[in-house]
């Protein structure tokens, strides 16, 4: 019997793929309906340890429908219920909280996030929606593991990263550094890492990642000014926080030596690894690496 269950309810970046307002070259493919293409929704990971009660790692905007997708996740045996019972949040983008939202209609689950992550929620009044009798939110420490439904043990942990956009105001991209968060779950030995944003792998991250069984890693863009030459927007990977898969020090030389299954998500609609059969997914798969997809489910 599986130890872990995790399934990918979304795998792209914010925005989704195609992104709705896009026709850059690879969500031409998309729209067109090329076959070597798939559409993807935003990234959310669900977590079972006992396949009834589920864990959410973030929750996008696209929740609604990644539910609607996954028969596990669907309402049973009672007139209102559903076997989420805990949401962990790694922070406070759009693309990470407004799923949220969705599960507003009445049902108790527990929010676990970093505590600047839960004030964000706090000082926004469109939160309030999520009935704080049925909703507890629990502040949590980076390496301060705590338990969860169906035995699982939950981590938070600080990777190097940056505020959600918008709260930049007018901040230069040198103040901009924070620690995003990656999570780790672990049960009965097996361990997952999952980490949607990360600018810079440290050596202490690598250490968590080569010692996991699954991992779940940042990889919004194959090369550093990939949205600049697609013209698809001003800015680099890592102006937005976010380290390239290619290049000297791109996530895939980094971390070079991993033998453990690992996959790359939070894919933006501009990248590449997205056509099947492309020189870069030929790339990532050579180094042992997986990308992807919605619907995937791994049982460890």
């Amino acid at each position: 019997m599986a130890r872990l269950i995790a399934r990918v309810l979304g795998s792209a970046a914010g925005g989704g793929y195609p992104q709705w307002n896009c026709r850059c070259a690879v969500c031409r493919l998309a729209w067109e309906g090329d076959s070597r293409v798939a559409a993807r929704t935003q990234t959310s990971v669900a977590v079972s340890g006992d396949g009834r009660r589920w864990i959410l790692l973030n929750a996008s905007p696209d929740l609604r429908a990644q539910i609607a997708a996954a028969p596990a996740l669907r309402p049973n045996g009672e007139v209102r219920g559903s076997p989420i019972a805990a949401v962990v949040l790694t922070g406070a983008e759009v693309d990470q909280t407004a799923g949220l939202l969705h599960l507003r209609e009445g049902h108790a689950f527990t929010l676990y996030g970093p505590a600047d992550t839960l004030d964000i929620l706090d000082s926004n009044p469109i939160f309030a929606a999520l009935d704080p009798a049925l909703v507890a939110r629990r502040r949590v420490s980076f390496g301060a593991p705590f338990d969860t439904a169906g035995d699982l043990a939950v981590e938070l942990f600080g990777v190097p990263g940056k505020v959600p956009l918008y709260l930049e105001g007018g901040a230069a991209a040198a103040d901009l550094e924070a620690a995003a968060a990656g999570v780790e779950v672990r049960r009965g030995g097996a361990r997952l890492v999952f980490v949607p944003a990360c600018a810079a792998v440290t050596p202490e991250l690598k250490e968590r990642l080569a010692a996991a069984d699954l991992v779940l890693f940042d990889g919004t863009l194959f090369t550093d000014d990939e949205m600049i030459r697609a013209g698809a927007g001003p800015k680099t990977g890592r102006r937005m926080g976010h380290l390239p898969i290619d290049g000297p020090d791109g996530s895939l030389a980094a971390l070079a030596g991993l033998r453990n299954r690992r996959f790359y998500i939070h894919i933006n609609n501009t990248n590449p690894v997205l056509i099947a059969g492309s020189p870069e997914r030929a790339k990532v798969e050579a180094a042992g690496w997986e990308v992807a997809a919605d619907g995937l489910e791994i049982a460890l």
